[in-house]
């Protein structure tokens, strides 16, 4: 197992940071009670680009931070790692092509509702329904994200860094 460097701590603090920053920010879609957290497709193209270890590790994070700062509870931090399970581990068993970056994160969401509903011994069906327009939201929406991604880390990769000091 290869030890972490201080580059990818800092990249995980920074994942972790950017996950957490858009999961607190909540977009409407015009049904009461299905707002949709900005975070879900940004977390998938995070597990694409960036390899499911570190998205877990800088979920975890940002779980801990919101939940430390009073911004989520133990069932938001329920969902959201339901969901980066499922999502993240779809990607990192099936591989970041189209297909599976558009389902991952739909998919997640079923499973992250599917399991609040037995949290809570309600219907997984209004859950379910009320979750469609950031579903649909995350599919469309990953690609380019993950596409975006890609480019960062090209340019801020540290191997490139230290070839050029040397």
């Amino acid at each position: 197992m290869k030890k972490w460097t201080t580059y990818d701590l800092a990249q995980i603090a920074l994942l972790a940071s950017f996950i957490a920053i858009t999961g607190a920010i909540k977009v409407p879609t015009g049904i009461p009670g299905s707002e949709f957290q900005l975070s879900a497709p940004i977390a998938v193209a995070i597990a694409a680009v960036f390899g499911f270890k570190r998205y877990i590790t800088a979920g975890i994070i940002a779980s801990l931070i919101l939940f430390l700062l009073g911004m989520h509870n133990l069932l938001n931090i329920e969902i959201a790692m339901v969901f980066r399970i499922v999502a993240g581990g779809l990607v990192a068993l099936l591989g970041p092509s189209l297909p599976v970056l558009m389902l991952a994160g739909p998919i997640g969401s079923v499973a992250a509702r599917w399991a609040l509903a037995l949290s809570l011994s309600i219907p997984a069906g209004p859950l379910l329904l009320a979750a469609l327009p950031g579903m649909v939201f995350t599919a469309l929406t990953v690609w380019p994200l993950k596409q975006l991604f890609e480019k960062i880390s090209e340019k801020t990769e540290v191997r490139r860094h230290v070839k050029r000091v040397l």
